[in-house]
């Protein structure tokens, strides 16, 4: 499987302006590519390249293999572009938002990432070291760190391109690594996984106990957000709308750490019993329920989505077995006696089947209908 590690660069003031000099010329070669692709309707990368290779490569000074990179960044921005529109991803033909997609060339921001391959950077492990080109030249003993964890990788999977990135001052290389395959364990059991709002994530067997990881203080602190950027927003300044731009890239930070640390639990647990994991495929969800306005805010704030690929990646390095199963209904079934009736959820926490008298937290009961059906479905697709 492919894997991104981030590692943090550590470069001098003459490297980091060597750096910066070197993404603002990149990103203005890509401009100018871009510009010449939406005027002669030309976006594949061999034909970009009979167009702008020797232009870009004498009016930005950039190297051979660079100018290359920018011809295929801008190529993979358009591909993805009009995969967005064929999709309808940015609204309806006629609507604003497609009308200004479509209508003008895309631009790159100047410190936009630039992709780099082997002949343009390498890495120096022992020393913790890279050595890049730029457009002052090649720059040498780049010191960069990250986790012990992100280093061995690093060391041993690496393989492909790497991106150099600029964010919030510091500057990253992202660096493809190719992790073999860990051969999936036969299951003893499913570990059910409900994904929530007043709980973020609950996980029960068929049979145990619930743990239940809050989300009190996570909603807490998009609250207090929310309110920061609804009174950033009425000021309408350029400064306010840079620190709503910091706070965007902050809140996002924030919680992927978030659902990084749940995800490591769940797949820790589950490894340590033996069990696969079973989550709700929850494609789509956004158009099915109908909520209050204040719920809307918080389901469409919640990044579940990223939750469930993060426990998805973590299991599959682990060996652990995977399955997706339907949502329909898991809340207000009864673990117990299968009986599914909407009274038997009178409030968010409490459930209690009217027919056989069954009474659990509301979210464990749903976690333990959600490990039934990754049993299920675990024994239909493995069935001789």
């Amino acid at each position: 499987m492919k894997l991104v590690v981030q590692v943090k660069l550590l470069p001098t003031p003459e490297q980091a302006a060597a750096l910066e000099a070197t993404l603002h010329a990149v990103n203005t070669a890509a401009d100018l590519v871009s510009a010449v692709a939406f005027d002669q309707r030309c976006f594949r990368n061999y034909d970009l390249r009979q167009h702008t290779y020797d232009r870009i490569k004498a009016e930005c000074g950039l190297a051979a293999q660079a100018a290359q990179h920018v011809i295929k960044k801008v190529a993979d921005a358009y591909r993805t572009l009009h995969a967005n529109l064929r999709a309808g991803n940015l609204g309806a033909p006629g609507t604003q938002r497609r009308t200004k997609a479509g209508s003008r060339p895309i631009t790159f921001r100047p410190d936009a990432a630039q992709p780099y391959d082997d002949r343009c950077l390498s890495w120096q492990m022992q020393a913790r070291t890279v050595s890049l080109w730029t457009t002052r030249g090649r720059l040498k003993n780049v010191a960069f760190t990250g986790s012990t964890e992100q280093l061995t990788t690093l060391a041993a999977c690496r393989k492909g391109e790497s991106d150099l990135v600029h964010r919030d001052g510091g500057w990253y290389l992202y660096a493809t690594c190719e992790i073999p395959d860990v051969p999936l364990t036969a299951p003893q059991g499913f570990l059910g996984v409900d994904l929530g709002i007043a709980n973020i994530a609950t996980t029960a067997t068929t049979s145990g106990d619930g743990t239940r990881h809050s989300g009190k203080a996570l909603n807490a602190v998009r609250h207090r957000n929310r309110e920061l950027r609804r009174r950033l927003q009425a000021k309408r300044t350029k400064s306010a709308k840079r620190l709503l731009k910091r706070r965007r890239r902050k809140e996002a930070r924030f919680a992927a750490d978030t659902n990084h640390t749940i995800a490591k639990q769940i797949v820790t647990e589950a490894e340590r019993t033996g069990q696969g994991i079973a989550l709700e495929d929850l494609q789509g969800i956004r158009d099915r329920v109908r909520l209050r306005k204040p719920q809307r805010v918080t389901l469409h704030s919640w990044s579940f989505h990223q939750l469930g690929s993060f426990i998805a990646y973590k299991a599959r390095r682990a060996g652990i077995a995977v399955v997706h199963v339907d949502p329909a209904h898991t809340s207000q079934q009864c673990s117990a006696c299968g009986h599914t009736e909407r009274a038997n959820r009178p409030d968010q926490e409490t459930f209690r089947c009217t027919s056989c008298g069954f009474a659990e937290h509301a979210d464990v009961n749903a976690a333990r209908n959600i490990a039934a059906r990754g049993v299920a479905g675990w024994a239909v697709s493995h069935a001789a």
